[in-house]
Formats: C-alpha cells, structure tokens, sequence
C-alpha cells in the first residue's frame, strides 16, 4: 500500500497511474494505444537538410574558382586532347582566314609592280630574305603581307617567269594561251629587268627549277615547259586550272613542238 494511502489522502497527480484508452478502429474493434520509446529524440532531418542548402552552394562556388585560376585547368580530370584547347579569338579566327605568307609572295609582287630597286645593292639572294625586302619602297611601317597575297591569288593566280628569246617560254606561252584564262596569266619577261639575276637566284633558291620559264600558280612552281606541255597532253592542265579558280575559256588540242 502507498504512502499516500496510509496517510488517508488520494493520490497526487503526479502519483496517479496514466491510463491510455484503446483507439477505435474503423471496424469497431480496439487496437492497443501506440507504444512510446523514452529514450527516442527528435529527427534531426531538418537541421541536415539546411546545412546541405548552405554547405553545397559553398562547395561549387569554391570549386568554380579552383578552375577558374588554374594554370593547367585539369583540375576535373578532363582528356589531355581537351585541356589543350585554348580560347579562340578574333584575332586567332582572322589569322586562320587569312592566306599564308611566304618569301615566294614577296618576290612575286615585286616582279609584278615593275620595280627594280633590287637591281643593285640587293642582299644575298641564295640565302632566306625578309618580306621587307621586296616592300617595292612601300613607306606603311607595317604592310598587310596578307592582303597584298589575297589580291595576287584573285587578280593574278598565273605567273610565267619568261625570257623573250628562249624557244622553251615561247612554248610554254604558247600552251598557255589555248586555255584563253581568266584571269590571264602574267608574264615577267627576266631579260627585260636589270634585276634578272636577283630573281632568278631568288627563283632558284625558292623553287627548285634554275631555268626558264617557271610557271607559278598561286605561289607555287608547276614547273617548266615540259611539265606544262606533259600536263596539256595528258588533260590534266585544264583540270589544274579550274581547280585553282580560273576560268578555262577555251581548250584547243594541238601538238606543239620545241623548235
């Protein structure tokens, strides 16, 4: 018996035994009340999922300047051919547009302005010279090399490097002219120019082919008179030259022979 009993009072609030009613259920019958873990807390879901908010947005921002001011950005394990890759610019774009400057381009727009400031004092034509060289007194401190090529190509794509005399670039002219191109082909009569010598040495060094003519198509050497006379013969000029751009006008067969 409790203390409280034998006092003669009732029971306290506190001393009183909790009762738990039965919970109906849908079908009339009692099911027994839930059972309650004392030592069971709280879920702490909520806390975590905030600290996830906070903690992940920290993460990528922090990630985000890593590769940013990386010097190798391999921070991400990318592929070596993709870390290679660099930023494109306009600068880069416009130099991929652009044609190709080679030492051929400057002496062949020398030849074509009729300048022979080169006959005379010219540096050594055997070895490798700068575009400056052949500038034809162009005062600009910078000349644009890469437009003066792209109007070579587009206003004379066919350049013979001839001699007046010789029979061979008589020949070559000769073919040539079957074609009735357009744009025509150029001559540089070499004989005519008191800087001869100097591109003759400047058109050995550069193509190979030390004798006349040398026939150069968008700056590069096709040969003399019997490759363009083998190249006629076989069909393959004409194809040669609708390739390069130009217009091919008329084609006549004919068995030329070097007198």
């Amino acid at each position: 018996m409790s203390n409280s009993r034998l006092h003669g009072r009732s029971p306290s609030v506190k001393e009183r035994p909790r009762i738990s009613h039965p919970i109906p259920t849908a079908s009339g019958s009692t099911s027994p009340p839930p059972r309650t873990d004392p030592c069971a807390c709280s879920s702490p879901l909520p806390l975590r999922r905030g600290r996830r908010r906070i903690l992940l947005p920290l993460f990528g921002a922090v990630l985000f300047v890593l590769v940013l001011f990386s010097s190798h950005h391999d921070l991400l394990g990318l592929p070596p051919a993709v870390q290679g890759l660099q930023r494109v610019s306009p600068a880069s774009i416009a130099a991929l547009v652009r044609p190709p400057v080679d030492e051929i381009h400057g002496l062949l727009y020398y030849a074509l302005h009729d300048s022979e400031t080169l006959a005379h004092g010219a540096p050594d034509p055997t070895r490798p010279l700068a575009l400056s060289v052949y500038a034809d007194g162009d005062l600009a401190p910078t000349p644009d090399w890469p437009a003066r090529v792209k109007h070579l190509n587009s206003e004379a794509p066919l350049i013979v490097f001839s001699k007046t005399y010789c029979p061979y670039s008589k020949r070559a002219k000769d073919t040539l002219a079957l074609y009735d191109l357009v744009p025509p082909p150029k001559v540089v009569e070499v004989d005519l120019r008191d800087d001869g010598a100097f591109i003759k040495a400047v058109l050995t060094r550069l193509t190979g082919l030390g004798t006349f003519p040398n026939v150069i198509l968008h700056g590069k050497s096709i040969g003399g008179v019997d490759e363009i006379t083998a190249m006629h013969k076989d069909g393959q000029l004409r194809q040669l030259f609708e390739k390069a751009g130009l217009q091919v006008r008329v084609e006549q067969k004919d068995d030329l022979e070097i007198v």
